[in-house]
């Protein structure tokens, strides 16, 4: 049996707040989790989420020891790269710290200094589909393009979301033109009851989701794990080679994509079950926690 603050880094849960069976249950994941620890030695990249995983969630700005442990990492030769359903326009960024490539839109725009690595867009009729079905709900949506995202309005749901970003919502006028380009991504205020009516008739596009007031729609098949993949392979580096921190339901496929998928201790319990490793908590500085005991920084 661990005690309360073992049970505590590695989970994010007060164990007073646990009856006596949750405490073992949590216990054996803790163990099985321990058992899969892995040789960090020949790690050459780290994927990182942005929102609950780099910065907190009633944050800003990212901790002065997060940011400490992304500058050792790459002083020690390690690639960083940031996996995010935030578009190009609203990546951050961190002084002193330069990251190698950007998985934007949930993985499915993904770039570096250099270019386009892999792009995958929404087809035009399911666009026009989402949109009509979002109508039919009330709600307003977002498309996202390489370089904006144009909303034909806004409720408090979207609005909120965007703040994540520290971004407001713009309405477009253009909003019917912006249908006819490139969308990778749409994003719209929406609950869980409703995801069967946003996606009716829709053919190759999907949800995902890391919060539970809005939703972004992807290509079927896109994601944080095949923009992975495709980033691994342009880079040469094996899938044992590479690691990944995250906190959201949209984080699975990232977590799974990867040799060490590392979720927060503020992670969703559905991450939690995935992945090969819990740190602490974002605001507790997991992340630098992490790569100090084991040795990656």
């Amino acid at each position: 049996m661990y005690d309360q603050n073992f049970i505590l880094y590695h989970t994010g849960i007060s164990i007073f707040s646990l009856n006596c069976a949750e405490i073992e249950q949590f216990s054996c994941i803790i163990r099985k989790h321990k058992r899969k620890k892995k040789d960090m030695k020949d790690i050459k990249i780290i994927f990182f989420d942005i929102d609950g995983t780099l910065i907190a969630m009633d944050k800003d700005t990212i901790s002065d020891k997060t940011l400490e442990a992304l500058k050792r990492l790459q002083a020690n030769g390690i690639k960083l790269c940031l996996a995010t359903g935030r578009g190009p326009m609203l990546v951050p960024h961190f002084d002193g710290v330069e990251f190698d490539a950007f998985l934007t839109y949930n993985g499915s725009y993904c770039y570096d200094h250099e270019g386009t690595l892999y792009r995958n867009c929404i087809p035009s009729k399911d666009i026009e589909t989402i949109v009509n079905n979002a109508v039919k709900i009330g709600r307003p949506v977002a498309l996202a393009t390489k370089d904006r995202m144009a909303a034909n309005g806004k409720d408090q749901d979207l609005i909120d979301y965007y703040a994540f970003g520290n971004a407001e919502v713009e309405v477009a006028k253009d909003f019917e033109e912006v249908k006819k380009e490139t969308v990778y991504q749409v994003l719209m205020g929406a609950r869980k009851e409703e995801y069967q009516d946003i996606l009716k008739g829709v053919q190759a596009a999907e949800i995902t989701a890391w919060w539970n007031r809005a939703v972004d729609i992807i290509p079927i098949n896109a994601g944080k794990g095949i923009g992975i993949e495709k980033v691994l392979k342009y880079y040469g580096i094996e899938k044992s080679q590479s690691m990944a921190f995250g906190d959201g339901n949209n984080d699975i496929e990232m977590l799974k994509a990867v040799g060490n998928g590392i979720a927060m201790g503020n992670a969703s319990d559905d991450l939690k079950a995935v992945a090969d490793e819990i740190c602490g908590d974002v605001s507790e500085d997991g992340i630098y926690q992490y790569c100090l005991e084991n040795e990656l920084i």
